[in-house]
């Protein structure tokens, strides 16, 4: 299974926007953007124009790293959004919400995203009662999503929950914060993807 294995920071700063891929350690000072706002490497300080085709691909980039998905995937889930009724752009997010590892991490069941792919790697996560373990599996409105009831008494987890326990949920799942159980009501639409990237320059560059 391939994934990048790289210093994530790095993609915070050459994106030059918070990717929140180390949790909550984003949320301090102690972030490298907050640091270094600047784009990594010895030329990372110059200054230099953006072409078209430039922002295009910087905001692929972004979504790319913002749901740790890689290439390949990535262009799939495209072609499946293009083929889907309404706007590509927003069909192609509302995909990328719906995987189960960026709902984990929406309900709270991993600091990051990297944290959260890691619980449903390990078997914490259930879907409608059964473990599911592949973080891309893509989640169905009316499917419930839980934290596998062994998992919710280990310390790890409890961390977890504690840390996260101030984060909003999305309307589009509905959380039961006592069981740790969430129905998924509906796909989530555009307006509720907290995503500050202009999904047109996507369609564009691989319309191309």
């Amino acid at each position: 299974m391939a994934r990048y294995t790289g210093a994530v920071c790095r993609l915070c700063r050459r994106e030059g926007q918070k990717l929140f891929l180390k949790g909550e350690r984003c949320y301090t000072n102690k972030c490298a953007l907050e640091r270094r706002a600047y784009a990594p490497g010895q030329h990372g300080q110059g200054r230099k124009k953006v072409s078209e085709y430039g922002k295009q691909l910087r905001t692929k980039q972004f979504a790319k790293r913002y749901y740790g998905v890689l290439e390949g995937q990535f262009r799939t889930y495209f072609e499946k959004a293009t083929k889907m009724q309404g706007v590509t752009g927003e069909n192609l997010l509302s995909i990328l919400e719906s995987r189960l590892d960026n709902v984990a991490y929406r309900l709270g069941f991993g600091t990051s995203r990297a944290q959260a792919r890691q619980m449903v790697l390990h078997g914490h996560i259930t879907v409608n009662g059964k473990k599911v373990n592949i973080p891309s599996y893509l989640v169905k409105p009316g499917q419930t999503v839980a934290l596998k009831e062994e998992s919710r008494s280990l310390e790890l987890v409890k961390g977890i929950q504690e840390a996260t326990a101030s984060r909003p949920v999305p309307k589009w799942l509905d959380l039961n914060k006592q069981t740790s159980e969430a129905k998924v009501v509906a796909l989530a639409t555009r307006e509720d993807i907290d995503l500050p990237i202009e999904e047109t320059l996507i369609v564009e560059l691989y319309s191309k």
